[in-house]
């Protein structure tokens, strides 16, 4: 199970983590920075000082602090904005989802055959699945990936896939037609040993998922009797979200 080393740099993982929120929020302000990470906003200019030097970063007129040539053409930075919004209105039902089932959640969207975690509200125990924000996972693995491309028409499904075996294929196609048939997918040590999670699609007005919540738990705790519990806090958490998006 990947969790915080014990010999964290916290510099060094302050910089990484902003990194991540230059990449999928595309804009920045010292004060979002400070909030964020919990730094004073001295420390937080510093920080972005010290990107904006290596061209991690670059500042415009406003004050704000935008991804620079390292990261301007990383996917999704064009919706940076859209990303922060939604990851503002998902947070606070990925919180009390966080609190009702002790077990730590995210937040992810699909960029490709890759799916990208934007949040996390991680859990308070002392064995748990640590903070997922900037992570990349293929999406036929990850359970919020699974459920994004369960929603997909089949002819763009297989545009992504191009070149997969027969046997593959057959294989991804029953997994995703249960996952419609059930409205959950389910990763079970599937992208890291250890861990298993549950996920399910946030979709829009108009019905087109957007995003995917997960609850991320350690295989050890991940018992069949928990499943149905963990699904049905799950939906309850997407319907929050959802009713929180824009029409």
């Amino acid at each position: 199970m990947k969790n915080r080393p014990p010999y964290a740099l916290g510099s060094v993982d302050n910089v990484l983590l902003l990194l991540h929120m230059l990449r999928d929020q595309g804009r920045l302000k010292v004060a979002d920075v400070a909030r964020e990470l919990g730094i004073a906003r001295s420390t937080a200019h510093r920080l972005l000082a010290m990107l904006v030097y290596r061209d991690f970063a670059v500042q415009d007129e406003h004050h704000t602090y935008l991804p620079g040539p390292f990261l301007a053409s990383a996917p999704g930075a064009a919706s940076g904005s859209a990303l922060r919004e939604l990851r503002a209105m998902a947070r606070p039902a990925m919180e009390a989802l966080c609190a009702r089932v002790r077990e730590t959640v995210n937040l992810m969207v699909r960029v490709g055959t890759e799916v990208r975690f934007l949040h996390s509200a991680e859990s308070a125990q002392i064995l748990h699945v640590g903070d997922r924000r900037g992570t990349i996972l293929p999406a036929d693995r990850a359970s919020g990936g699974k459920v994004l491309l369960a929603a997909l028409p089949r002819e763009r499904l297989w545009e992504l896939y191009p070149g997969l075996p027969d046997a593959e294929r057959a294989a991804l196609t029953r997994e995703l037609d249960e996952i419609r048939v059930r409205g959950y997918a389910l990763n079970i040590d599937g992208t890291e040993q250890g861990v298993s999670a549950i996920g399910c699609a946030v979709r829009d007005g108009r019905g087109s998922a957007v995003a995917a919540l997960s609850i991320a738990v350690p295989s050890a705790r991940f018992g069949g009797d928990r499943v149905g519990v963990f699904a049905a806090e799950l939906r309850r958490a997407v319907a929050e979200v959802e009713q929180a998006l824009p029409d």
